[in-house]
């Protein structure tokens, strides 16, 4: 289908779908846990420039999406917990006639299943894929399949558009100023998307392009999205120089690895660095290692955290429950970890088998995935059988541990004097505080249908 006249811009709307712990009014997250996505943005800004278009973001996560949509095709991006709701749009506006294309994560990984719902979809990264789908379009050629291709790069301009940040509705956001340097991550942690749904070679922008777009923006405070902005050292200092000098601050994603190169830390304070979500993921080497992530060492942890602290870096550690080797004493240990290591904003996450990931292939072949809900893959429910707990002590645990590690008394003996960093501490403390008072009321919401 195209648009029936042919001076007529064509009309897209681009969707990013919730699950229903994650939904705008019926879901937990707060605003100071949210940040502008770059997935449609950056989608909006890949249109050809020969194909005129009109584009509107919809982003359940802080608006309704509409029943009905005036438009010639409707693009939804969607990971494993928002695939069933992402089917239900496809399902209902395919049912109007407009054209649906999914893509994302798990479409990536399933591929098969995500093309029995929608027109076309788009598997791997879309920058050269999604302009080739909207040229055969126009020209009534869709296909039903586009695949990122093996020669596929970051280091192509027309791969390169600065996002379309514009179509966001910034007033619902605690930021908008978000960026990405880096795709992909070169290990293989054994429940991980990445490796298994990109492949563990690292796509890399120029750092130029970076520093163009942050300059464009005129931001401030930045956050970015990168997996592991620190995968390639040689590429982080490049990128860490040419941030100095802007004087931003900025907050990323890193592994422990960061703290085994103390000049890397310096330079990452020095060019701005205010907060660092790093995966933890355990305190026991043996889970860590059945993990695949025995680069994680708990004996460098606190030495870590104490050496981020110095350099006024924020924290946000992330921890997971539910491997083989956990037990009941799992809970306990993290949670005590967490307070005297003064992490400041601790996350914790129940072990998730993704549809495509070696762990979900493991546990299937263990006969051991109790369902396969998408919506319930959200890293907050419990979806297979644990080997040392049943699955309501696993459920139970996990809450626990979050309400502990946030209640008043626990959040107060975490509390660092840093004013610099205090407005963001306390605001994301008080966001986290909700999520896990709230997690058990949420747990089993109703998405509601169209």
């Amino acid at each position: 289908m195209k648009p029936s006249n042919a001076t007529r811009p064509l009309r897209i709307a681009l969707l990013s779908p919730k699950g229903p712990l994650y939904r705008h009014k019926t879901g937990i997250f707060r605003k100071d846990l949210r940040a502008g996505p770059l997935t449609l943005t950056t989608l909006a800004a890949l249109i050809p420039p020969e194909i005129p278009s009109t584009v509107h973001i919809y982003d359940e996560g802080v608006e309704e999406i509409p029943e009905k949509l005036d438009v010639d095709l409707i693009g939804i991006t969607l990971i494993t917990g928002s695939s069933l709701r992402a089917y239900e749009l496809s399902r209902h506006y395919r049912s109007q006639g407009i054209p649906v294309v999914l893509g994302g994560p798990h479409v990536t990984l399933v591929p098969d299943e995500s093309q029995a719902h929608a027109d076309s979809i788009v598997v791997g990264y879309a920058e050269e894929t999604w302009p080739q789908l909207l040229r055969d379009f126009v020209n009534s050629e869709m296909k039903p399949r586009y695949s990122q291709s093996a020669s596929f790069s970051l280091q192509r301009t027309e791969n390169l558009p600065f996002p379309r940040r514009d179509l966001l509705k910034k007033r619902f956001y605690k930021t908008t100023n978000t960026f990405e340097a880096t795709r992909g991550c070169i290990h293989r942690c054994e429940f991980c998307v990445v490796p298994n749904a990109w492949g563990t070679r690292p796509f890399q922008k120029p750092v130029s392009h970076i520093v163009d777009d942050i300059k464009r923006r005129g931001a401030r405070k930045i956050l970015f999205y990168d997996l592991n902005l620190f995968a390639d050292f040689t590429y982080a200092r490049e990128l860490l120089e040419a941030l100095v000098p802007l004087k931003v601050t900025w907050f990323g994603l890193s592994t422990t690895l960061i703290g085994r190169d103390p000049s890397l830390l310096e330079l990452a304070a020095r060019s701005g660095c205010r907060g660092l979500l790093i995966g933890f993921e355990s305190v026991s080497p043996a889970t860590l290692k059945s993990f695949n992530k025995g680069f994680n060492d708990p004996k460098e942890y606190r030495e870590l955290i104490e050496r981020l602290h110095a350099s006024k870096i924020l924290v946000n550690g992330t921890f997971v429950f539910g491997n083989d080797t956990d037990d009941l004493k799992s809970f306990d240990e993290v949670r005590d970890f967490v307070l005297t290591s003064k992490i400041d904003l601790p996350r914790f996450a129940i072990m998730t088998p993704f549809p495509g990931t070696p762990l979900f292939n493991r546990l299937k072949s263990e006969q051991r995935i109790l369902h396969e809900d998408w919506s319930k893959y959200d890293g907050q429910h419990v979806v297979f059988q644990p080997t040392t707990m049943t699955p309501e002590e696993l459920q139970i645990g996990h809450e626990r541990v979050w309400k502990e590690v946030y209640s008043w008394r626990s959040i107060s003996r975490r509390a660092r004097l840093q004013l610099e960093n205090l407005p963001l501490w306390w605001g994301a403390n008080l966001a986290y505080r909700f999520y896990a008072r709230n997690l058990s009321r949420f747990y089993n919401c109703n998405g509601g249908a169209l």
